[in-house]
């Protein structure tokens, strides 16, 4: 009476994982957190700015797909869609929480990464204070796209069922978005460390 289950792999879908887990294995849930965790969260510190929130939105969106497994319909969506999805809207309810409640949005630099020199960190993390209050004075949606094609990898039609917009909107979203962006750094390349050729 004992079935055989596979092993999990890094090769094992997201749906398989998903379903795993509604059956009771707990390792599927991990495997899952891993392959999507430092994702969602990447993007919701983006949108937000700030670490703490991001951490409560990825794991609030973790939990919400936990609560949904067992009524997952297998081909409805993609996993990392559905998780990008919510993460996106749990950000921009409290991006509107922080309007209405009239909390700042000062800048949190991130964390230097580990680099060869101490003026290399410096110039990175430079870089990044610059790409971050650039993107906080994109408007929402410019902001949500350009994060989701421009530094998480989203494909257009990902991005376009995350943020549940056509293609063309998605597009238009990205290119106005990486316009101001440019405009908003085209003063501070030398500043930034970059050559004035590119």
């Amino acid at each position: 009476m004992f079935r055989q289950v596979a092993p999990l792999t890094d090769l094992t879908p997201d749906e398989v994982l998903l379903a795993r887990y509604a059956d009771g294995e707990a390792r599927a849930a991990s495997e899952l957190a891993e392959r999507h965790g430092g994702r969602i969260l990447s993007l919701a510190w983006r949108m937000l700015n700030d670490r703490a929130e991001a951490e409560d939105v990825a794991q609030e969106a973790m939990l919400r797909l936990w609560r949904i497994a067992p009524e997952w319909e297998t081909g409805q969506a993609q996993v990392s869609t559905w998780l990008y999805r919510v993460a996106s809207n749990l950000c921009t309810d409290r991006l509107r929480k922080r309007r209405h409640g009239q909390v700042g949005l000062d800048g949190i630099a991130e964390p230097a990464d580990s680099a060869p020199s101490a003026a290399d960190r410096m110039q990175q993390a430079a870089r990044e204070a610059a790409l971050t209050e650039a993107l906080a004075q994109l408007p929402e949606r410019q902001r949500q796209a350009v994060i989701l094609r421009h530094i998480e990898g989203l494909t257009n039609p990902e991005i376009a069922g995350v943020m549940d917009i056509g293609i063309e909107a998605v597009e238009s979203l990205t290119a106005r978005g990486k316009r101001a962006l440019a405009a908003a750094l085209a003063g501070r390349r030398a500043e930034l460390g970059f050559e004035d050729g590119g």
